[in-house]
């Protein structure tokens, strides 16, 4: 009888949970981590893999997918395009599902798709359906505590949070008492809650009211708890983390200490102009979300009669020309000058433990799941870009290779990765 069902061999391993940063051996039984050593006899599984110079590491773990597909109209992309099909083999769905229909994105995408798969709940009953053309869904009247939580408290399996926006379209609108809202439902139910910062909506007819973008951090994080999440620290949009004179908010600071936590969430928002001048602060981002959905990435033409042919993107403040994943957001960490170890971090051991997922991944401990991604390791001369235009040279690329969820193996084949090519 073989010791092994599969066995990696000669890759490049990081796990930063285990502090394991070397060329070594994986062997998996029974869909589980059995071993990581040097040297490991391949006569011993009865599948050997030489993966030899490629980039081993936990099964990546993306903290903002959005693929509560068809419910949430346009907006939501089929999990596994964005899971195991791009070397990603867990999504947590920031605020696609609701508390009315939770019982649909687990019956939907949670059972179905060869993904392991989150969510944090919307705080807004109508979820992630199209409301990002509809501002007036996410206003407080469009909110219950009480069944938010109970939803949350009777799904803890997969509901690991909550999802809110603090946004100066929507702070233009109704003031900070969504937020209000969100955070009381945190509290009862003694989870996380994500906050969007940086603008989502246009503003209202009658402008602003009054509202200052820099100011929208400033009274938001004092109704926050340890251990909540803010997002976009690099957005290119009005309200982020960077006021209007190019500074960081002294806030963020303030909010490190109190124990909130940074996801970078990418986005067609990104901008390399802003992480560096955020990066330069100080601020060091804790993990690392791609935030791709139907409005900032190009995707097959859906065959639903009825949908809408397309939508006025040119004009929304997501629209975005630069294709982008989960890993070409680690490639985008590692030209920034994040090391490789925090890189891997940021997208494996750190969600796992700071977005409440089980304990038996994001690491390749012996006995933990066999939840592992593989990667190209490339160095070479890459030109990347941003939808800003902001141009920026690294010598590293990440793409993906192909992943195990479970000890089953996963090609990657999804038709939205960026095509990544020497400058």
């Amino acid at each position: 009888m073989m010791k092994y069902d599969l066995l990696l061999s000669g890759g490049f391993v990081i796990d930063p949970r285990n502090k394991i940063n070397r060329v070594c051996d994986i062997g998996i039984k029974n869909g589980k981590i059995a071993q990581v050593a040097v040297g490991i006899d391949r006569n011993l599984a009865t599948k050997p893999i030489d993966v030899s110079g490629k980039l081993v590491t936990p099964g990546l773990i993306d903290t903002h997918a959005h693929v509560f597909e068809y419910v949430t109209g346009r907006f939501g992309l089929e999990a596994d395009m964005c899971g195991v099909d791009s070397g990603v083999t867990t999504l947590i769905d920031q605020g696609g599902p609701s508390c009315m229909t939770l019982p649909a994105f687990r019956e939907y995408v949670v059972k179905p798709k060869k993904s392991r798969i989150f969510t944090y709940l919307s705080s807004y009953l109508v979820g992630g359906m199209e409301g990002h053309y509809y501002p007036s869904l996410y206003k407080p009247d469009c909110v219950d505590i009480g069944a938010s939580v109970k939803s949350a408290l009777a799904n803890p399996d997969i509901v690991k949070g909550f999802k809110a926006h603090a946004e100066l379209g929507g702070f233009a609108r109704w003031g900070i008492e969504v937020i209000r809202q969100a955070a009381e439902i945190g509290a009862q139910a003694k989870l996380p809650i994500y906050i969007h910062f940086g603008q989502l909506w246009p503003l209202p007819s009658e402008g602003d009211n009054g509202i200052d973008a820099d100011t929208i951090l400033a009274q938001v994080v004092p109704l926050l708890k340890a251990g909540d999440i803010l997002a976009h620290p690099f957005t290119r949009h009005p309200g982020g983390f960077v006021n209007r004179n190019g500074k960081v908010h002294a806030i963020v600071q303030e909010a490190i200490a109190k124990g909130l936590k940074i996801d970078v969430g990418h986005g067609s928002h990104f901008s390399y102009r802003m992480a560096q001048i955020a990066l330069e602060a100080g601020i060091l981002p804790d993990t690392l979300g791609a935030d791709m959905h139907g409005y900032n990435t190009s995707v097959p033409k859906s065959s639903m009669a009825g949908t809408p042919d397309e939508h006025s993107d040119k004009d929304h403040m997501f629209f975005g020309q630069v294709k982008f994943s989960l890993v070409s957001a680690m490639s985008a960490m590692l030209a920034l000058g994040l090391p490789i170890e925090h890189v891997v971090a940021m997208a494996s051991w750190n969600p796992q433990r700071y977005f409440g997922l089980p304990d038996d991944i994001g690491h390749l401990g012996v006995g933990a799941l066999a939840d592992i991604s593989v990667l190209n390791d490339d160095r070479g001369h890459f030109e990347l870009t941003d939808n800003e235009g902001t141009k920026i040279i690294s010598d590293r690329m990440l793409t993906p290779a192909f992943c195990f969820r479970d000890g089953i193996r996963h090609e990657v084949r999804s038709p939205i990765l960026p095509q990544i090519l020497a400058a």
